[in-house]
């Protein structure tokens, strides 16, 4: 009877500790998660109740991302959790350099924008800038940057002709929107020369890829590279957003979804350190997202999950990503009324982002395109160069499938550093049932070198529609309704105060 009684608490304590995987510094992750997986592929009895996968403290390099599979799919009553025990880092390579060679602080103004011969001129650098190998110039462009290669600097006394690389000179000097000002609004657009570390490193940590039901708990990601400047340059849209091909309608403006529209345009995806997508309830709680030179967390399409508590500082581009926008193969402007059913029933709260967008300015903290009932709330957002919140794509007052989505109790401030027509929390298109409310946004910082001055606390941009407005502070006080910048928003919008 002790024998019987003595095994049967071997057995019980045994099934205490099933399904748990410890995870070394030196050991492999990919090989625990193995592990996990032909458990759940065999039905292996230690499934019941969940898998744990724990990382020790240490750090985890990964040479190649971590891909997390449908086969590793947990289910609501077996997830699968990979979490930090204290002090688990993944990481990989730092991120590239540069060296700011002239203007040595803040930026210079351009002279010349030539649209026919694809170059920019300037005043003539210091000789020691002319004879520098590997130049990029960054071009302020009121709501984006471009990084074009540089070519040749052909020199005319006190003026210098610069010309630049493909794909980059094609994309900036074809697509109309945006482009620098030259002599409009507010002054010449501006640019600097610098220099960069020649190098592709890792750019990818983790991969989740038609996984269900998979939980990530208190891991710290930390160094990607962005190599994508390297090799191609960098001309955005809007958001970060890379393009892969841009011009403007030559016969005559405008579509039938769109009678003013000239400008058509393909774009890509940023590179993200953690990419989510094709999964259902898959969350992040507590994790710290560190040092990154792209975006750090992209939920590209999802329905359900939670970013909760989590921390995103020094991050080269977007902080928090999620939804579709509308990438290659589509034309970008156009009004799609599917997208938002791929990314659904989001939450995204009580994140702390501090530090974002300091690689591409024309990134935000947090960035969601075609989403619906998606909830963004208490999260706290500061020193950002663009806009800090925005919610919305397309650019059209058409249906768009986005609807009841809510951004409330959000505290964003130092937004807008460096370019302009921007919002501390910023919108676009048709979104019925949706809320803004009970926010507290700070004025945007007054960015030395934007070119125009639409710079708001709420902005609503192109055909925004179908929200309700109420209860944000602003310094302390109710932001009044002609505080609100409106770029002809739809006839379904509502202000309470």
């Amino acid at each position: 009877m002790k024998r019987i009684l003595t095994l049967s608490l071997l057995f019980i304590a045994l099934c205490a500790h099933a399904g748990n995987i410890t995870v070394r510094e030196g050991e492999s992750i990919h090989e625990a998660l193995r592990q996990a997986r032909e458990w759940r592929r065999t039905n292996d009895a230690r499934c019941q109740g969940g898998i744990t996968i724990t990382l020790q403290a240490g750090r985890y390099y990964m040479n190649e991302p971590l891909f997390i599979r449908p086969e590793d799919s947990g289910t609501a009553e077996s997830p699968t959790i990979i979490r930090s025990e204290q002090g688990a880092v993944i990481c990989g390579d730092p991120r590239q350099q540069h060296t700011q060679l002239w203007p040595k602080e803040g930026m210079e103004r351009m002279l010349d924008f030539n649209t026919a011969d694809r170059t920019i001129t300037i005043p003539t650098p210091p000789k020691q800038v002319l004879k520098t190998k590997g130049l990029e110039m960054l071009v302020h462009q009121r709501w984006a940057i471009a990084i074009l290669r540089v070519k040749d600097m052909q020199v005319m006394g006190d003026k210098t002709i610069v010309s630049f690389m493909e794909p980059e000179s094609r994309l900036e000097f074809k697509h109309p929107w945006p482009q620098p000002v030259i002599g409009g609004e507010r002054g010449n657009s501006s640019f600097l020369l610098r220099t960069t570390e020649q190098r592709d490193g890792i750019e990818q940590l983790v991969i989740i890829d038609g996984a269900d039901h998979i939980t990530l708990e208190g891991i710290t990601f930390e160094h990607t590279c962005w190599n994508r400047p390297l090799h191609k340059g960098h001309v955005t849209l809007q958001g970060g957003f890379p393009l892969l091909d841009a011009y403007k309608l030559k016969e005559k403006e405008g579509l039938p979804w769109d009678e003013g529209l000239e400008n058509q345009a393909w774009v890509e995806r940023p590179v993200s350190a953690v990419t989510v997508r094709n999964t259902r309830e898959t969350n992040f709680i507590g994790c710290r997202f560190q040092h990154l030179a792209s975006t750090a967390l992209d939920y590209e399409r999802v329905d359900g999950g939670t970013i909760d508590h989590c921390t995103f500082e020094d991050i080269g581009g977007t902080a928090i990503m999620a939804g579709s926008f509308a990438e290659s193969p589509r034309e970008v402007h156009r009004p799609y009324g599917e997208l938002a059913r791929q990314c659904q029933r989001l939450t995204i709260k009580h994140n702390t982002i501090h530090d974002a967008t300091n690689e591409d300015w024309g990134a935000v903290a947090i960035s969601c395109g075609y989403v619906k009932d998606c909830t963004i709330e208490h999260n706290t957002v500061s020193h950002v160069n663009y806009s800090g919140i925005c919610v919305g794509w397309g650019w059209t007052p058409y249906y768009t499938g986005m609807e009841r989505n809510a951004i409330r109790h959000n505290k964003v401030s130092d937004y807008a550093r460096q370019l302009y027509d921007a919002g501390g929390i910023y919108t676009l298109s048709n979104q019925p049932g949706s809320v803004i409310s009970d926010n507290d946004i700070a004025q945007p910082y007054p960015a030395s070198y934007a070119t125009n001055n639409r710079g708001f606390c709420i902005y609503l941009d192109a055909c925004t529609d179908g929200f309700t407005i109420k209860n944000n502070l602003t310094e302390g006080r109710l932001l009044r309704r002609d505080e609100i910048g409106d770029n002809h928003p739809g006839p379904n919008l509502r202000f309470e105060q």
